[in-house]
């Protein structure tokens, strides 16, 4: 009897955490908003149009870039600026929710020229995503690290 109650009890436990593995369905939909509005940053290099990522970034935003250099919003915004995109893609970009967070992780591929000099470059990044009182979605953390080619 001890036997089949222990066995019933796994059986339960696995049913049960099959249930918590699978993404709920709002976490389906808030990664396929979130994937949009990383499409809409993306869209914003691919345009050289700094204003397309602005309204993304909540005021707190800090970035960290793959020189270890730590940049605030408006930081970030002039330096964006400054580059002029030939050509932009990202590959592998992937999101998982945590109730009002989201990680979005992916590879970049840049090529053009900032400040003058040319660029041409590969990095893996990572966004926090919150969701904020009003409803909206932001990013208020980005890492990058270079990738050798």
């Amino acid at each position: 009897m001890k036997k089949m109650k222990t066995l019933f009890l796994l059986a339960t436990l696995v049913v049960a955490g099959t249930g918590w593995a699978q993404p709920a369905k709002s976490d389906a939909a808030t990664e396929k908003a979130v994937a949009a509005l990383e499409n809409q940053w993306l869209q914003s290099q691919k345009t050289n149009n700094p204003d397309l990522v602005a309204p993304l970034l909540a005021d707190s935003f800090v970035t960290t870039g793959a020189d270890g250099k730590l940049l605030t919003k408006e930081q970030m915004l002039a330096e964006l600026k400054q580059l002029k995109y030939s050509s932009v893609d990202y590959e592998d970009v992937h999101v998982r929710v945590y109730g009002n967070t989201a990680i979005a992780t992916g590879i970049y591929k840049g090529k053009g020229t900032r400040e003058g000099k040319a660029f041409d470059e590969v990095e893996r990044w990572t966004d926090t995503w919150v969701k904020m009182p009003n409803g909206k979605w932001q990013c208020v953390a980005d890492h990058n690290t270079a990738v050798a080619k």
